[in-house]
């Protein structure tokens, strides 16, 4: 067993775990995680899409009873059940199907750490004028998740779509967007987190489909690592998260992102840092 290899698997778990659900881009994490450890090839992409399912798993644990309300709900005609899946089934609809379309040539050309960089601080100026606008009194007209009008679900997955491209962020996109269309800085954020259980999981089930050749057994443990250090470190943001959107703006985050990604096309440039995996 290659002890290195499990713990960079640890730290990739880690990195996706702490950087899903807050808005600054699990996926361009990963790329730069990866270029960082020198963990190369087809393989780790896919390992990279996989363990977003321990990720998916905190909020599942996190929000068991209200799976299972909606579950029970179902069968029942309950209306808040139907409403509640029938957008987040609407939300995700558009990502999947320009995904399901354009994955491959996404994955080919945009996959790489300046891409990211560039993301990275356009994303965090976009949040900079969205928390602006709040500041100046722009109000929310959605309080609460089963508020939600099947249009305003559309939309939040309309935006969503923009996060196919590499450092975007998709809970930056969904969160951010969502306020932009009039959700509460809490509801934007928890339907964000709802969002992610069909897109990652289904993420995941086609990368899965489409590359289970490039794996054999010996990749068991590198990939149970990755998912366990995933669900782990996103339970712990997840509620952290919940706490922070209470009293406090994405701000933070958008100075992060510019800071960071300043950082990443500076060593790049000077050739101090080789970010190619």
């Amino acid at each position: 067993m290659d002890l290195i290899l499990l713990l960079k698997a640890a730290i990739m778990g880690v990195v996706e775990g702490l950087t899903e659900f807050i808005p600054v881009s699990s996926t361009g994490h990963l790329i730069l995680a990866a270029a960082l450890l020198k963990m190369p090839g087809e393989k780790i992409k896919l390992f990279e899409v996989v363990i977003q399912t321990g990720a998916i798993l905190a909020i599942v644990s996190l929000y068991a009873e209200r799976m299972w309300s909606t579950l029970a709900g179902l069968p029942r005609g309950d209306r808040v059940a139907v409403r509640f899946t029938a957008n987040v089934s609407i939300g995700f609809f558009p990502a999947a199907l320009l995904g399901f379309l354009f994955i491959g040539p996404i994955k080919a050309v945009l996959f790489n750490p300046l891409v990211v960089a560039s993301s990275f601080i356009a994303g965090g100026l976009v949040i900079l004028w969205a928390e602006r606008l709040q500041a100046q009194g722009a109000r929310a007209r959605i309080e609460q998740i089963d508020d939600m009008r099947w249009t305003d679900a559309l939309k939040v997955g309309l935006v969503q779509c923009v996060a196919l491209i590499p450092g975007v962020s998709r809970s930056g996109a969904t969160i951010i967007g969502g306020m932009l269309l009039g959700l509460n800085r809490r509801t934007a954020t928890e339907f964000s987190f709802f969002l992610a259980i069909p897109v990652l999981f289904g993420a995941a089930a086609y990368d899965l489909y489409k590359n289970h050749h490039l794996l054999s057994r010996a990749d068991i443990p590198m990939f149970a690592v990755g998912l366990v250090a995933a669900w782990l470190s996103a339970w712990v943001c997840v509620r952290w998260l919940l706490r922070f959107v209470s009293t406090h703006t994405f701000v933070p985050f958008a100075w992060y992102r510019i800071v960071f990604g300043g950082l990443i096309l500076l060593t790049a440039w000077g050739g101090w840092i080789d970010w190619t995996p």
